[in-house]
């Protein structure tokens, strides 16, 4: 199974990492167990988007750069617009990832 790391430099991802790296630093943790909870992190992440997300949400800016690298779109926008059916919000510059959910059960 492919394996993509889209949402370990979020947050709560970048959390994780540290914790579980001072956990194999600590001895408490085995560094392939390590591995194997960030592995399922992702995929977690994942299904919990594709079952519990049901809003839709309308991007609008100025594409500054794309990129398609293994399977793997990269946008950045800048001066994009957010629009739901209950609001909108601007923001300066964002960076989206996306790839196609089909590899991940491959």
């Amino acid at each position: 199974m492919a394996t993509f790391e889209l949402y370990r430099r979020s947050t709560i991802g970048m959390c994780l990492t540290e914790t579980l790296d001072e956990m194999v630093q600590n001895g408490t943790l085995s560094p392939e167990l390590a591995i194997q909870v960030l592995v399922q992190f992702d995929k977690s992440m994942t299904e919990a988007l594709e079952s519990q997300v049901k809003s839709k949400v309308t991007i609008k800016g100025h594409l500054h750069t794309y990129r398609f690298c293994d399977n793997v779109w990269t946008f950045i926008l800048q001066d994009a617009t957010f629009k739901n059916e209950d609001s909108q919000e601007t923001v300066g510059r964002i960076k989206i990832v996306a790839c196609d959910s089909k590899l991940l059960t491959q």
